[in-house]
């Protein structure tokens, strides 16, 4: 895992739709629900929605920026592999970004888990040495993609690791709802 700054500069328009879609995340805060984004050309959406350009910086107008579109009223699930399963995306979106918390321990603490999943969770949570953690995938039709981690306690732009390989599972799961 490759830690980048945040705050770098780069010409790729998904690491940038990916570390702004992050950054709009991480300003409400910790213990959200999962978000999901479609990530549209900005140029389409504009002939689209022409009234969307004043709100627009010269970054969003690159060629080839990405534009993250909010999708509202994910159902609240148990199981991630259900709910990306049922999604499938139009031909106008190019991407999608996925955002979830996640509690990260030491390999040594899942050995002893209850078997009984709540119970699991549980003794996870109340681990001396977990980590919460908020992992954003962001993937595009063409298989390319990007995962960005942020820890509660180091939780600034700055400090924000980035990675190809961060997620793998999750990075197939999102490139999967793109197929038809």
């Amino acid at each position: 895992m490759e830690e980048q700054p945040v705050t770098s500069v780069t010409a790729d328009p998904l690491i940038v739709a990916a570390l702004d879609t992050e950054r709009h995340v991480a300003a409400a805060g910790w213990d959200q629900p999962a978000r999901l984004f479609a990530l549209v050309r900005t140029a389409a959406l504009l002939d689209r929605e022409p009234h969307l350009r004043p709100q627009m910086g010269p970054r969003d107008l690159a060629a080839g920026a990405l534009t993250a579109v909010e999708q509202e009223g994910l159902p609240a699930t148990s199981s991630l592999e259900t709910l990306l399963g049922r999604i499938a995306w139009p031909d106008e979106v190019d991407g999608c970004a996925f955002a979830i918390e996640r509690i990260v321990v030491p390999p040594d603490a899942e050995r002893d888990l209850p078997q009984r999943s709540e119970s699991a969770v549980e003794a996870l949570a109340a681990h001396p040495d977990r980590k919460d953690v908020r992992l954003l995938v962001a993937v595009l039709r063409d298989g390319s993609s990007i995962c960005l981690l942020r820890q509660r306690d180091h939780d600034s732009d700055d400090a924000v690791a980035t990675g190809r390989d961060i997620a793998p599972g999750l990075v197939a799961a999102l490139r999967s709802t793109f197929e038809d």
